[in-house]
């Protein structure tokens, strides 16, 4: 990495000379743009930023960041990350991953650092196969989808990340698109400024293996029906005229067109129980809208500042000596 300078910080800054090894057309060009585009903004020095990858497509990205940065072991950046959070927590920490890397071998990892809010910023990657490997299918492929490991059509259930993260507690969950640099950078920076575990989905297309997957409720000709913006104190409204919204009928949410004045539910990224995020994070397509945007964003005790009161506490009571430890009748000799 570059030293810092005290000139203002641009997109340039953040660019790696490295050359990029990705296929003409992936989503992640835009993904990677799209944070160098927002970091300068942040008015964190640069040496402060780390970038810590698993394995797949996606965990190439911290080659291209002129930041330090880690590219780790499948599904382990999330323990790596915490380590470096644990250990500096001055630094500014992103983890990026795939849907196979963060939701199958590193499901347990991606869990329990979004149930201890440890300060990670998680971008996941969601392109709904595994590309690097060649097409097989992945924990968020649709049932049916045909790949070299599914020929006959997965009869899997897919996990929704969304959903996965709300469940574990996560303050912080958010979703976008690659196809949406505006909307993308919006939800970085607000991901950067959250104090805690904040995840964020990017809706990614994989143009070899899983060409225009996303493209039935994405794509620019259809969107405005079928992605629903989350915009925190508005009404949860979509279509080209506004003319739907979502509406709750007994215990389940509901697409209705021409809703009555105030029937319209009202999004509240603050909701504390989380109910409300879980409930957007179930709609699908096509029944549904696709919600994109914040869905929670609630305050939680952050890990790694437990663990430092922890510590501090314990050296106030009994300062730390090796001369002490070495003597305190745990030790023996080898003869």
């Amino acid at each position: 990495m570059t030293t810092a300078t005290a000139e203002p910080l641009t997109r340039k800054d953040f660019a790696s000379p490295t050359a990029i090894r990705w296929c003409p057309g992936c989503g992640d060009y835009s993904i990677l743009s799209t944070m160098q585009g927002i970091l300068p903004g942040l008015g964190i020095p640069k040496e402060n930023f780390v970038f810590v990858s698993g394995i797949g497509c996606s965990s190439r990205f911290p080659y291209y960041m002129n930041t330090y940065g880690f590219h780790t072991i499948h599904g382990r950046a999330p323990a790596v990350s915490s380590g470096v959070k644990l250990t500096n927590p001055d630094l500014q920490v992103w983890v990026i991953t795939g849907d196979g890397d963060a939701l199958s071998i590193g499901g347990n990892h991606f869990i329990h650092a979004l149930r201890r809010n440890m300060d990670l910023k998680i971008i996941l990657f969601n392109n709904r196969i595994y590309g690097l490997t060649k097409g097989q299918y992945s924990p968020t492929s649709g049932v049916g989808t045909v790949s070299p490991s599914t020929p006959y059509g997965s009869v899997d259930q897919p996990l929704s990340p969304i959903s996965m993260a709300l469940g574990a507690e996560a303050g912080f969950v958010a979703r976008t698109s690659d196809n949406d640099v505006k909307h993308m950078g919006e939800v970085f920076a607000a991901a950067a400024a959250y104090k805690g575990a904040a995840l964020v989905e990017v809706l990614q297309n994989c143009v070899i293996f899983a060409d225009k997957v996303h493209e039935p409720y994405y794509g620019r000709p259809t969107r405005n029906d079928t992605l629903l913006y989350l915009k925190h104190g508005e009404p949860l409204r979509f279509g080209k005229e506004m003319e739907k919204g979502l509406v709750m009928d007994k215990f389940a949410m509901k697409s209705k067109t021409n809703p009555s004045e105030g029937e319209v539910l009202i999004h509240d990224e603050k909701e504390a129980s989380g109910a409300l995020g879980f409930y957007l994070s179930r709609l699908a397509h096509p029944e549904y809208p696709v919600p994109v945007g914040v869905f929670r964003n609630v305050e939680r005790p952050v890990y790694h500042a437990g663990v430092r009161a922890q510590v501090d506490a314990a050296q106030a009571k009994n300062p730390p000596s090796l001369d002490k430890l070495f003597n305190s009748g745990s030790t023996w000799t080898v003869d």
